[in-house]
Order: structure tokens, then sequence, then C-alpha cells
């Protein structure tokens, strides 16, 4: 199959998300694009292991989409080679009381992943320029000085957010995290499909909720706030990636690749060498051990 590069799905430069593809399957098999991403991702566990010992960086995966473009389903098979202590999932909900008693940031703030680990975002702080923007009246509950009724939240509050965002990832690059976005770029019949599934298999129906179908109605709502939150906020120390995800399997295979390219470049991550008192007697303490 084809070379999958960054630069085919980095955004550097204002995009319009109905131009952009939303299906690509290299035009190989499914085995094909399973067999690929098995390799790729054994690439990337051990890449974790040697991440793990450097202890200088941590990685953050920042995963958004529609309902239904397979974020959980990407996480399972392209995070399934890495050693458990090495990875860290938070999917984030509708915020809890205690989560609304801080600022917006706070609850992602504390989820950050410790260096030498991969920290994996379902939903991330983007909601908060997403689904508020699509639902202003979400916002009433973060008790916003200044904010008092849908009415007061204008283009200035969002332009505010957007700054506070960037900072926010700019603070957390220059101090050793590694930033990832990925938004899995969807069609609307494809959702379709995926929708009907849910409510067609036995299993899969415990995944349907009527209020996936309300959200669809606001289907342009939402790829209006998508493209001015990706074209606003993809920078050089925390780009976005538009995949399509109308194929999951290539969308996976994408998103692997993606990542083990970019973290390649950081040939400073090494695993630490010994102290040169301890490699100095290693013969010795082989033979300790073969003595016995």
């Amino acid at each position: 199959m084809k070379n999958i590069t960054s630069s085919t799905y980095r955004v550097t430069d204002k995009i319009k998300l109905e131009s952009i593809a939303t299906h690509d399957d290299f035009d190989v098999s499914n085995k094909k694009l399973k067999k690929e991403l098995k390799n790729v991702r054994v690439d990337l566990g051990e890449f974790q292991d040697t991440l793990y010992a450097h202890a200088k960086y941590s990685v953050l995966i920042c995963i958004q989409g529609m309902d239904t473009a397979g974020k959980d389903s990407l996480i399972r098979e392209v995070f399934k080679d890495f050693n458990a202590r090495g990875v860290v999932v938070h999917s984030f909900k509708v915020p809890t009381d205690l989560e609304l008693k801080h600022d917006y940031l706070w609850r992602h703030y504390i989820a950050l992943p410790a260096k030498g680990k991969f920290g994996v975002f379902n939903r991330t702080h983007y909601e908060n320029v997403l689904v508020t923007r699509v639902h202003p009246e979400y916002l009433l509950r973060e008790n916003i000085p200044g904010i008092h009724a849908v009415a007061d939240v204008d283009q200035k509050f969002w332009d505010k957010r957007f700054e506070q965002i960037n900072n926010f990832e700019r603070h957390i690059a220059e101090n050793g995290t590694i930033i990832f976005k990925f938004f899995l770029h969807l069609s609307k019949e494809e959702q379709r499909h995926r929708l009907l599934r849910r409510l067609e298999l036995k299993r899969k129906n415990w995944k349907f909720s009527p209020g996936d179908l309300e959200e669809r109605l606001l289907w342009d709502n939402y790829q209006a706030c998508y493209e001015e939150a990706i074209n606003t906020t993809s920078k050089e120390h925390a780009p976005w990636y538009v995949i399509p995800a109308d194929n999951k399997k290539a969308a996976r295979v994408i998103v692997a690749s993606l990542l083990l390219e970019e973290l390649k470049k950081y040939i400073d991550i090494k695993e630490p060498e010994l102290n040169s008192k301890i490699k100095a007697n290693l013969e010795n303490y082989k033979k300790q051990l073969e003595s016995e």
C-alpha cells in the first residue's frame, strides 16, 4: 500500500471540511489494512517502552469526531500492543458538579499524562468550543462572570476561549508534552448507516440514544464549529490532522502511522545509559547469578 505521510493530513492552512474526503481504503483489502496496523502498532509499543524509560516527554493524543466516528474502536485497536502502565485513556463526559466548580480546562489539566506516558483523550477540551457552541445554554452551568444569559455569549467570548486553549497547549508543549489532535472526518451518510446498525444489531442497541438523532439534525452547525476550531488552533506545537473516517480500518492505520512517523523525529528519546559503575560490573553480576 502507498506510504502514509503526515503532510497529507496535517492542517497547516485554512481548510474547508466539505472539500476534504471522508473515505480512503488505499485500494487494498481489509485483511491488508489489518496486517499493516498490526505491524505499525508493534513499533509504537516499542517506542512507548523507550519513552517510559527516557521519562522526559509525555504524549497527549486528542481524538474528536461526530457520534459514530469510530473513536472508541480506534483507541482499542491502535493501542492494543502498549504496556498497560504506559498509556491512560480518559473519556470526558458531561462535566460533574465538582468539575463545574473549576474552570473548563481544569479536568483536562489534571488528566494530562505524566512524563514517560501516553495519554489519550476520547473527546477533549475542544468540547468546550464545540458542544457548548452548538448549545450555548450549557455555558450557564459554568457560572462564568459576566455570562448571565445566552445573549451574553458573543464571538469575542469564543475568540477568547480559542486563545485560552492555544495558551494551554503551548504551555504543556513547552514543558515536554508532545501533542497530536485527530479529527475523525465522517460523512453524514456513513453516520446514518452506523446509527441504523446500532438499531438493527441487538448487541449494538445499548450504544443508541434518541439524543443521537437530535444531534444529527445539527450536523451543519457542528461541521462549522469543527472547521473554525481546527483552523484557529492547529499550531506547529499542537497540530490537527483530519482523518478520513468512513473506513474504520483505514482510519486506524492512518492514525497509527502518523504517530509513529512523527514520534520517530524525536531522536533524543532513548533508553537511559546504565550507571558507569553498574555497567563496568555487568559480567560480575552475570557470573553471580549463573553460579547459584
